[in-house]
């Protein structure tokens, strides 16, 4: 048995021998501890600061001495002086061990750090970015040893930091000479670090040892909004989060219109590919000014998006999306250039877009699945990413389905009377008084519901404006709960309701939220139009929902996840009394936010998860929603509101919704009536 010291590391566990007079870092190293290093242990970047325990260890069988490592040097006291150092902490490429010793690699000086989601339930993202930065000593030249500058700096990736094959575009020949004379032969280079067959690549270069850092974006092009997630690929921090409006929308609102503009306009579908690139570029210099960072240094980005999005984004037209059998033009994931898709970015930024799952299911649905994780869950689950398009995910560990749903625009304000995109001014939430009909609301950007005190100091600023998605949502589903609305839709009259808040509007009636005219404000009302709307959108939903069910044979769900901006503001009890979602404990419907933006924040912080997805994708069954007969019968029967044949006990057993009908024809309405319909079938 070797006589040399044992050092053990925490928190991997890790031990070995090593002989006296090795470096802490080169034990790490060779143990393969988590130990960060940019300078290649030369004492200067101080990543690879390390706490010695001192002390008797009985669970690892050690007895530290105060004197087990060597002796604090010049070096250490230097950086001391110069940024400061934790009392205790030393750097582990000048601490050398002498004796048996535990060491303790604290979070900040890990390479594959954590970085926690915040939300309830938050997976972990262990950080392994595809761009690193290295910092290296670079042999001078020699006329006796003639080569090339770029020659010697890759042997100096290799020889410090066995990085093999790494190549350099022109633009690197351009800026090396210069760093690396002004940085005395010292430089720092970014390194995509290559994979799938790619050759690691130097992506910029700094003259000596360069402190800042170097970004990526986590991209959710989706069909109404563009959504940015700026990152420190050093540390995964997000530095700052922005949107903007699809430009698209002008040529459409949903995605087969889209397709149809694209079918019917010569040269429409590259007319649509600039307009969304214009509009990411215009993001990525919001973005970069919010954060106050060099837009040049985004080096990194990862693209998610549906199959139409997908193919505009890259310049391929869409046309095939647009009839059966809906053939992608590829379904793999894609690893890019930002040159190669007109995005302004560092000069050879890499983009990565992931896979898509089928013609009708892209890689936004599959960011979900990354972020969710429902092949890894013991209970089946359904996420649901409501948006214009609904992409929806059903499974566990032993199967995964996937489909989508055309919900439309209407769950994002569009295409209602009074509606509008989330903003300052929107009423977002809503509650009405089932025995006085009276409503009462909260706008965003004020806490204060709207029959509180200071209400309409809270609001001065930005006034009331109209309603949006998640408000549209709420004042439905109180409306029905109110008895102001029956199942099939209809709103009643004064008389029928008694409530005056019901007015007519042509032929049917219309219920007068808010009226704000005498102010010169808006008069926000919800009408007959917007709630076939809402039906139309929701139906589809439920449908794409109860589709996956049927295909696994089972009549319910263990847990709902909401996903998706919209996603993120629904209240459970309200989809399930709209039936926008199947009958489910109301606590075991949670939300998951914008489920493909962090998917795609993943993507970008940890090159292993694309591999994960990648593989994960070819697991998951796709189901077309379109050639399944039952979609329609489904669509049909949740028209409804909840629906006319499924029973909702779980919804029973929390509200009671009123057996109203305001059919002029006498037909029988009600969710009772629907189902007594159904025994009666």
């Amino acid at each position: 048995m070797s006589n040399d010291p044992l050092v053990v590391f925490t928190p991997s566990g890790k031990r070995g021998r090593f002989p006296v007079g090795t470096p802490v870092l080169t034990a790490a190293r060779q143990l393969g501890v988590d130990l960060d290093s940019v300078c290649g242990g030369r004492g200067i970047c101080s990543k690879c600061q390390i706490t010695p325990s001192y002390g008797e260890f009985s669970k690892h069988g050690v007895t530290v001495a105060d004197d087990a490592l060597s002796e604090w040097n010049k070096v250490e006291q230097r950086y001391k002086d110069k940024r400061g150092l934790i009392d205790g902490r030393r750097l582990g490429c000048q601490a050398k061990i002498e004796k048996d010793v535990v060491i303790d690699v604290p979070p900040e000086s890990q390479v594959h750090k954590q970085v926690v989601r915040k939300r309830a339930e938050a997976r972990d993202i262990v950080m392994n970015p595809s761009i690193r930065l290295f910092y290296v000593e670079v042999e001078e030249p020699d006329m006796h040893k003639p080569s090339g500058d770029l020659e010697r700096l890759c042997e100096a990736l290799e020889k410090q930091w066995d990085i093999k094959g790494v190549k350099a575009d022109l633009h690197i020949l351009r800026q090396m000479q210069p760093a690396l004379r002004k940085g005395a032969w010292k430089v720092t280079v970014a390194v995509h670090l290559g994979g799938d067959g790619q050759s690691a690549r130097i992506m910029h270069i700094w003259p000596g040892y360069y402190e800042g850092s170097i970004y990526g974006l986590a991209v959710d092009l989706g069909s109404t909004t563009i959504a940015a997630h700026l990152c420190d690929l050093k540390s995964g921090e997000v530095l700052a989060s922005s949107g903007i409006m699809n430009p698209q929308i002008r040529f459409g609102e949903d995605l087969m219109s889209r397709v149809s503009y694209a079918m019917m306009n010569k040269g429409g579908d590259q007319e649509m590919t600039r307009a969304v690139r214009d509009g990411m570029n215009a993001l990525f210099v919001q973005i970069s000014e919010e954060a106050q960072i060099d837009q040049a240094l985004i080096m990194d980005a990862v693209f998610v998006c549906n199959p139409v999005m997908h193919h505009l984004f890259l310049g391929i037209d869409p046309f095939e999306l647009g009839q059966a059998p809906f053939a992608l033009a590829t379904s793999d994931a894609l690893a890019l250039e930002a040159r190669d898709l007109d995005l302004n970015l560092h000069p050879t930024a890499r983009i990565y877009l992931l896979p898509c799952i089928a013609g009708h299911v892209g890689a936004d649905a599959a960011a979900v699945a990354l972020s969710e994780a429902p092949d890894k869950s013991e209970d089946l689950v359904l996420v649901v990413d409501v948006g214009t398009n609904a992409e929806i995910l059903l499974g566990n560990k032993d199967k995964v389905l996937a489909c989508s749903s055309p919900t439309g625009p209407a769950f994002e304000g569009a295409q209602i009377s009074s509606g509008q995109r989330a903003a300052p001014g929107a009423i977002e939430r809503v509650e009405i008084n089932p025995i006085t009909k009276e409503p009462r609301f909260r706008v965003i950007g004020s806490e204060i519901w709207s029959d509180e005190d200071g209400f309409e100091q809270s609001i001065a600023t930005t006034g009331i404006t109209g309603i949006c998605g998640s408000g549209i949502i709420e004042v439905i589903a109180e409306m029905r709960l109110a008895g102001l609305l029956d199942a099939s839709g209809l709103i009643g009259s004064a008389e029928q309701t008694g409530s005056v808040r019901c007015v007519p509007e042509g032929r049917t009636n219309a219920y007068l939220l808010w009226d704000g005219s005498a102010e010169g404000g808006p008069r926000i009302t919800v009408t007959n139009p917007d709630i076939r709307a809402i039906q139309m959108a929701k139906a589809a939903l439920y449908s794409g929902a109860r589709l996956l069910m049927d295909k696994i044979g089972v009549d319910t769900v263990d847990r709902v996840v909401l996903a998706g901006a919209f996603g993120a503001h629904i209240s459970a009890k309200h989809a399930m009394v709209l039936g926008m979602i199947p009958d489910c404990q109301l606590d075991k419907v949670t939300s998951a936010g914008n489920a493909a933006g962090t998917g795609a924040r993943i993507a970008l912080l940890n090159t292993n998860a694309r591999r994960e997805i990648e593989d994960t994708v070819r697991q998951i069954e796709k189901i077309e929603t379109a050639v399944e007969p039952r979609f329609q019968e489904h669509f049909v029967n949740a028209s409804a509101i909840p629906n006319s044949s499924d029973p909702f006990p779980i919804l029973e057993s929390v509200v009671t919704l009123p057996s109203v009908s305001f059919n002029t024809a006498g037909a029988e309405g009600g969710r009772g009536a629907g189902r007594r319909r159904r025994r009666a079938t």
